[in-house]
């Protein structure tokens, strides 16, 4: 396979790169994760404004009509920004599985999802689902299957904030009150894996920058401890991890928007590879700042508690890797 980008979808990227460097710094994530009265974000507003919310949607319901390859970039860029809304779970999972999604479309709901879990066979029991609180609704997973539970039929059991970014709640729901949805269901956890290996390339990319930053400007014994030889090693062992993880991640998007038969086991790898570039790279950071990295005070925690997280949701890297494990073999 060969492909590149069209200019169609880097304008694309462009635009929604700046709008969040506008509306999306870290200051407005850091009040979105201290904030005790949960509230659409400027950002996410604007991102409705702009149809991004619509990507995956029909032309002919109010959406853009596009396809996953159009989106990964997009998600990649919300990554980069720790958006405090789940667009994974709202643009890419959960707007394609509505008959009706204009509403969603338009932002003026918002439309969670738990991530489906292979290893419980009954799933209600034990399902999280970031912006809870926010969400209309909540598609769910019932028999590995998708669903939807409206948001006054679900009781918030316990509620955190776990990576200081974004709140999380865990859900306890009837499944008698869960709507199957069953347009797209064959590609929605996927596009969920997909979604989040694109932010977690995004984590990466922002992550990396923060130390090079970093690194350009610290001084020891009257030099850039970017000079130094180790500092260089840790950084071009991230940049490293961080170039052979972002192509399977633009792989599996393409193989989700042309119906590649293949198109799970190619999440699965880009899942796996982007897991372990974000977790590789904030472990390099660490390293590279170091007591300044573990302050609260300095924007890199924003990044790395997101990227320790999404790297074990949707599956952690060892999932996906025994799944393509027991693909191949």
């Amino acid at each position: 396979m060969h492909f590149a980008f069209t200019d169609d979808q880097i304008a694309l990227r462009d635009a929604v790169r700046d709008l969040l460097v506008k509306e999306c710094p870290p200051a407005a994530v850091r009040s979105a994760g201290e904030s005790s009265t949960p509230t659409f974000s400027a950002a996410w507003r604007a991102l409705a404004e702009m149809g991004v919310l619509g990507v995956l949607a029909a032309d002919d319901v109010g959406g853009l009509g596009l396809t996953d390859l159009d989106l990964v970039l997009v998600l990649e860029e919300t990554g980069y920004a720790a958006l405090p809304e789940p667009i994974v779970e709202h643009a890419a999972v959960a707007v394609p599985l509505l008959d009706d999604p204009t509403a969603a479309i338009t932002g003026s709901e918002l439309i969670s999802a738990t991530a489906p879990n292979d290893q419980i066979d009954d799933q209600t029991d034990d399902q999280i689902a970031p912006s809870a609180e926010l969400a209309s609704a909540v598609v769910v997973w019932i028999d590995k299957q998708p669903a939807l539970v409206p948001r006054d039929q679900i009781k918030l059991v316990t509620y955190e904030s776990v990576d200081h970014t974004r709140r999380i709640a865990r859900l306890d729901f009837d499944p008698q009150s869960a709507t199957p949805l069953t347009s797209n269901a064959i590609r929605a956890n996927a596009r969920g894996v997909v979604g989040l290996a694109a932010q977690l390339i995004g984590l990466t990319r922002r992550m990396l920058d923060l130390t090079v930053e970093y690194a350009s400007t610290r001084k020891q014994f009257g030099v850039p401890i970017g000079s130094f030889q180790a500092v260089k090693h840790h950084l071009a062992d991230a940049r490293i991890a961080l170039e052979f993880a972002r192509p399977l991640v633009y792989r599996a998007a393409w193989s989700l928007a042309s119906n590649d038969p293949d198109a799970e086991l190619h999440a699965s790898m880009a899942k796996a590879m982007a897991g372990d570039a974000a977790l590789l790279t904030a472990s390099k950071a660490l390293q590279c700042h170091g007591a300044i990295g573990y302050s609260f005070e300095y924007d890199l925690h924003l990044f790395m508690k997101r990227a320790w997280v999404l790297a074990g949701t949707w599956g952690s890297s060892a999932d996906h890797r025994a799944r393509v494990g027991n693909s191949v073999l």
